[in-house]
Parts: C-alpha cells; sequence; structure tokens
C-alpha cells in the first residue's frame, strides 16, 4: 500500500504551484456572493421588472476594502441618477425625433466620458455612469417616451437596493477597513523606501533597483486614494485627514532625494563611505521591523545622529583633491532623505494613534494630479462617434437585438476610455464576457428550466459566482473575473419561473458580444492611443513645468510640483511596458526631472528670501534663464547642452570655497545637481 507521506510529496512535485486562495479572499468571495443573493430576494419581493441589476450592482461596487466600496457604491449612485435624469429630459424632448435624439445622447456621452477623463477614480466612475446610464435607460425608451420615468425609477431602485446590501455588508460584515490598510501600506512603503535605498547603497544590480523605483511610486501615489475612501468610512479620524496627506507628501520627498543621491553614491571623493554605510545598517533594521507596533524613537534618535553628521561633514574642510560642489552636492541630498525619512516616520506613529488632527498644526502639502485635457478630448470624439454611429443604425433598422449592442458600444467605449490602455481592458472585457455565454447557457437554458423554484435558482447562480469572486479578489484575473460575473447574470436574467429561449438568449449573447468586439475596434480604429504620443505630451509637460519653474514669479510649494511630477510618472508606466527597454531612458530621465525641479525651487526660494549675494543671485538667476531656454529648445543641441554643464560646473565650483557662507554652499550643491541630471540623461533634456 503507497505511503500517505509519499503520495503528498508525488502530488506536490506534480502541482508545486497550487495553493487555496488566502482567508480575506475567501471572505470576499462569500461576503460578495451571500449579498448578492440577498439582493436579488429583495428585488423579488418588490417586484421589481430587472431583479438581475441589484445583484449584478453587488458585483460592480463589491472591493475588499471597505470604504472602496462605499466610494464606488456613492458615486455610482450619483451617476445613475444623474443618468436617468438626463434620459428622461432626452426622451421627453425628442419623443420620436431620431436625429434630434441621437445628437443629445451622443453629446451627453462625450460630455461624460470628457469630464471622466480628467477626474480620477472614484469621481471618474460617477462621470462615465452618468453617461452610459443615460443610453441603458433611453434607448430601451425610444418610440415609447411614456416609459421613459418607470425605467428611470426602476433602473435607480434596483441601483440603491445593490450599492445598500453591499455597502452594509462591506461596512459591518468581517469588513477590511480602509484607515487599516493605509497605516499597513505606510508601513510597507517605509519599509520599501529603506530597502531600496539601503540596496542602492549596499550595490544591488541597477536593473532590480529600478522595478523597486517604479514599485515605490504605483503604491506611493496609490495611498493617496486610500485615503480618500477612509475619509467615507469614518472622516473624523486621523488617518482621513491632514496627517495621512502630509506623510505620502513626505514619502515622494525621500525617494526624490534618495534617487538622484546614489545614482553618484559611489563618486571618487568617497570620504563619506563610512557615514553611508551607518546609514545602510539603520535602513537594513528599518526593513526588518514591524511598523505597526514598533516605537520610532529610538530611530528618530539615529536619524537625527547621521543628520548633524552629515551636516557637520558638508561643512567641514576638504582635501585639495576632492571637488567641494560634489561633495556638498551629495551630502546635502542625503540631508533631504534623512529629514524626509523622519518626517515619513512621525507621520506612521502618529497615523496609528487615530487621534484628532491637531488644530492648525499640519500644513496641508498639496497632492496634485495631472489632467491631461487632450486625451480627455479624444476620448469624448471616440466615444460620441462609436455611440452615434450604432444608434443612429440601430434606429434606421429598428434591429431589436442592435439594441444591446448600442448600449455595450456606449458603455464600454466611455466606461474604458479612462483605463490607462483601454484596448486592454476591453479585451479582457470581451474575455470574461465571452466566458459567461456557456456557463449562463447551462444555468438558465438548460438545468434552471428543469429545477423550478428559488432554491435552486440561487444554489446554481452561488455555485458559478462564488469561484468568480474568489477570482474578482486576485488583482490578476479582477477585471475578467467582473466581466464574467456580471455577463453572467445578465445572459441568465434570473426570474421566476425560467423558462428555455435559447434563441433570445443567444440573440442577446450575439448583440453583447458583438457591441463590446465594435467597441474593441473603436479603440483600435478611431483615433488609437499610441504609446509614443503619451510619452512624447508627459516629457514635453515636465519640460514645460522645468521651464516654469526657473522663470515664473509665483513659485509653487515643492509637494505641489513633485505630487504633480510623480503622478505623470505614474501615467507612463503603462505606455513604457508597452514600448519595452526602449523608452528606459524616459523613465529615468523623468525621475531625473523630479530633482532638477526641487533643486531650481530651492535656487528661486534662496533668491526671492534675499538669502543670498546681490551678485551671486544674479549669476544664479541668469543660470537659470539659461536652463530654461535650453529647456525650450525642440531639436539637437548637443552643443548648447555641454556648454550649459560646463558653467553650471563651474558656477558650482566659484560658490564651494572653503569660506562660502552655508547657504552658498547648498546653492552650489543645487547647481551640481542640476549639472548632475543634465549630464547624466542628454537624450531627455
Amino acid at each position: 500500500m503507497p505511503n500517505p507521506a509519499s503520495i503528498r510529496s508525488r502530488f506536490a512535485v506534480l502541482v508545486p504551484h497550487v495553493s487555496l486562495p488566502p482567508r480575506a479572499d475567501w471572505v470576499f468571495a462569500l461576503r460578495t456572493t451571500v449579498v448578492g443573493l440577498i439582493a436579488l430576494v429583495v428585488a423579488y419581493a418588490l417586484g421589481l421588472e430587472q431583479p438581475q441589476w441589484a445583484m449584478m450592482t453587488v458585483f460592480i461596487v463589491s472591493q475588499p476594502v471597505a470604504g472602496m466600496v462605499l466610494a464606488k457604491g456613492l458615486f455610482r449612485l450619483a451617476g445613475t441618477l444623474i443618468g436617468a435624469v438626463a434620459s428622461v429630459a432626452m426622451v421627453k424632448a425628442t419623443g420620436t425625433e431620431h436625429i434630434a435624439y441621437v445628437a443629445l445622447l451622443t453629446l451627453w456621452i462625450a460630455v461624460c466620458t470628457y469630464v471622466a477623463s480628467v477626474l480620477r477614480n472614484p469621481e471618474s466612475y460617477g462621470a462615465v455612469l452618468a453617461g452610459y446610464t443615460a443610453a441603458i435607460i433611453g434607448l430601451p425608451a425610444f418610440d415609447n417616451p411614456h416609459l421613459v420615468t418607470d425605467l428611470a425609477s426602476a433602473r435607480c431602485i434596483e441601483i440603491m437596493l445593490g450599492i445598500t446590501c453591499a455597502g452594509i455588508a462591506g461596512r459591518f460584515f468581517m469588513p477590511q477597513l480602509a484607515r487599516n490598510v493605509l497605516v499597513e501600506r505606510v508601513g510597507a512603503g517605509l519599509r520599501d523606501i529603506a530597502r531600496y535605498a539601503g540596496g542602492a547603497i549596499g550595490g544591488t544590480a541597477k536593473g532590480e533597483l529600478d522595478m523597486r523605483y517604479q514599485r515605490l511610486i504605483v503604491d506611493i501615489e496609490a495611498l493617496a486614494g486610500m485615503r480618500a475612501y477612509a475619509r467615507i468610512e469614518a472622516p473624523g479620524l486621523v488617518t482621513h485627514g491632514r496627517m495621512a496627506r502630509h506623510t505620502i507628501g513626505h514619502m515622494l520627498s525621500a525617494i526624490s532625494a534618495i534617487h538622484t543621491l546614489l545614482a553618484h553614491a559611489s563618486a571618487p571623493d568617497s570620504s563619506w563611505r563610512p557615514l553611508l554605510n551607518r546609514v545602510k545598517g539603520m535602513l537594513d533594521g528599518i526593513v526588518q521591523h514591524d511598523w505597526l507596533a514598533e516605537d520610532v524613537r529610538p530611530w528618530l534618535r539615529q536619524i537625527d545622529e547621521l543628520t548633524c553628521e552629515s551636516e557637520a561633514m558638508r561643512t567641514a574642510p576638504l582635501q585639495p583633491t576632492e571637488d567641494r560642489a560634489a561633495a556638498a552636492a551629495r551630502l546635502t541630498l542625503l540631508i533631504e532623505f534623512l529629514a524626509a525619512l523622519r518626517l515619513v516616520l512621525e507621520g506612521l506613529a502618529a497615523l496609528r494613534l487615530r487621534a484628532p488632527d491637531p488644530p492648525g498644526q499640519w500644513k496641508l502639502p498639496t497632492l496634485t494630479i495631472d489632467r491631461d485635457q487632450k486625451v480627455a478630448l479624444i476620448n469624448a470624439v471616440r466615444a460620441a462617434i462609436a455611440t452615434a454611429v450604432v444608434t443612429a443604425y440601430w434606429i434606421a433598422t429598428r434591429w431589436a437585438d442592435l439594441a444591446g449592442a448600442a448600449v455595450m458600444v456606449a458603455v464600454v467605449s466611455s466606461l474604458f476610455a479612462t483605463m490607462p490602455n483601454p484596448m486592454r481592458s476591453s479585451l479582457e472585457f470581451l474575455k470574461g464576457a465571452a466566458l459567461a455565454v456557456p456557463a449562463a447557457f447551462l444555468v438558465g437554458q438548460l438545468v434552471l428550466p428543469q429545477l423550478q423554484g428559488l432554491f435552486w435558482l440561487l444554489l446554481l447562480i452561488a455555485i458559478v459566482l462564488i469561484p468568480a469572486a474568489l477570482a474578482m479578489a486576485n488583482p490578476r484575473f479582477t477585471s475578467i473575473a467582473t466581466s464574467f460575473a456580471i455577463n453572467f447574470l445578465l445572459f441568465v436574467n434570473p426570474r421566476q419561473p425560467m423558462v428555455a429561449q435559447p434563441w433570445p438568449f443567444l440573440n442577446e449573447a450575439v448583440a453583447v458580444l458583438g457591441g463590446i468586439l465594435l467597441s474593441v475596434g473603436v479603440f483600435a480604429v478611431v483615433l488609437p492611443r499610441r504609446p509614443e504620443s503619451v510619452i512624447e505630451r508627459v516629457v514635453e509637460a515636465f519640460r514645460a513645468d522645468l521651464t516654469r519653474l526657473c522663470l515664473h514669479e509665483r513659485l509653487p510649494k515643492p509637494s505641489a510640483f513633485e505630487s504633480l511630477a510623480y503622478d505623470r510618472i505614474n501615467q507612463l508606466m503603462a505606455p513604457l511596458e508597452r514600448v519595452g527597454t526602449k523608452g528606459q531612458y524616459v523613465l529615468d530621465g523623468s525621475l531625473a526631472a523630479v530633482t532638477m525641479g526641487l533643486e531650481i525651487l530651492r535656487l528661486r526660494r534662496f533668491i526671492r528670501d534675499g538669502q543670498l549675494e546681490a551678485a551671486h543671485a544674479g549669476e544664479v538667476s541668469a543660470m537659470l534663464v539659461r536652463l530654461a531656454k535650453l529647456l525650450a529648445i525642440r531639436g539637437p543641441h548637443a552643443k548648447i547642452l555641454r556648454d550649459m554643464i560646463v558653467d553650471l560646473r563651474a558656477l558650482a565650483g566659484s560658490s564651494a570655497t572653503d569660506a562660502s557662507p552655508d547657504l552658498h554652499l547648498q546653492a552650489a550643491a543645487s547647481l551640481r545637481v542640476i549639472a548632475l541630471t543634465l549630464e547624466d540623461h542628454p537624450l531627455y533634456f
């Protein structure tokens, strides 16, 4: 008889990657499915015309974090109500005037898509819902304006029922709260910053460091969204207020300073290497600790000691062969990194306390997002063209099943236009819908007509949707699984009694899949989003920002510039992934542009506040004007760039003498950092 242990070991070899989903995923899947079934039963009890919409809404708004459910649900409700009112107004205003109705619907979807494109989730989701809800309600009521009010009311009630069920369950049934996730992710972000910095000091390969850096940017940007979700959960707690925003801003400052510093950490004048080694030892300790419970005070004392040592080294005499400006630049960046890291630790400790904000104690760092008006306009035009063509064709032919395709085109062409990669998102939605067809046919057309009764209906739907909800909890499958779940419910169309109607089922399936496929074609043909064009736009935006920093009289807050820059870099990730390694210089240059901008701001503040001697301030101002002219050039300018680097180095060297005041030494460090940035990234600048 085979040994059970040997059987298990052989199975482990044959199936090495099989693992059960974690407990949190099972909780999410069971909660979502059970709450969806409850919403379906309540919809039956209320006699709603399309009860499946209540359960579909539960699956659409369900998220692992309670605040995300509330945010998505609230904005879905707002978008549905606005879209319902718009649909009633359009149908009532146009009656049976076909051209007028198509024009109004097209204009409405274009406006909503534009607004959604310049906003971010969850606000963006509400705007896009307002657009395609008008199509979902208005198209079935076309030529029957007396039905539009009833359809709009039923739609709103079904959505409100699903949102209410999902919101209550997400908040009170084994919830995962956004405020807890926010604190956990800030702690994880602190460890990741320390891991990145310590790895670079210790000589980790550049490729791995770049991957860590990219993940850091994406993760820190996501913290701003989690902060918004936490505020919806309970606005009175500190984790939802100014301190979270403050901490996120300093995380950005820390990685901005350390990135440029580590690019030159191995320079020849390495008398500061023992100091770097002590910094690395501290960072390694930060990586190894649990920041949900760790006392930050010993770490703050270590940072203070290292900062004092760095400041003393910056003003200490150097060997004649050492480059004082370069040494001052590196030490200045190290001091900035340590200061930002200290503030992140303080912010994390305050977030864990969950105490009210001390009034007036914290300044509000600005977290700014990049609003691309051009891309928003393209998205609006594309959605308008797709909706107008398909809707007009449906009205002209009166092909009943094409109404579903028209609705799906309106939904997909506007909803996925706001995604970083609309083509991929719409294809994943198509895959999920295609997988839902055979499952829905089996359940709705073959099994349920033979097993009548609410018990069997709920049981079979649960059997199918629990695995789908498990897949929704896995980020790799979220898009396809969500599409499968909502389209499965759409195709099954649960009602009592269930009757086999294979031909109407197939017609509806063909209409839905055809509408999604048409939308994919629209993304591919109508004003397609080329990754190269997105990259070019972001690079031009960076150069324009740096030019304004050099010349504009009004200086923005460093946190405002920094957060806008990192938001743009976050948008670069998807197109850079598509162009491959040839776009690496763009990412490196954009990251360096953040540091350059902060050094320009430092110099401008020194000049504005009169902290530099008049003659030296005039030289620095003239150099910044030259830098702005360089950034404005759109063509080959290798000689101008070389001359600029030489002159920046010369000005930094003349400012960094043993007799220079400390502020002149800091200005010299900033000039040297700008020169290093231009020298390291000539293709970008």
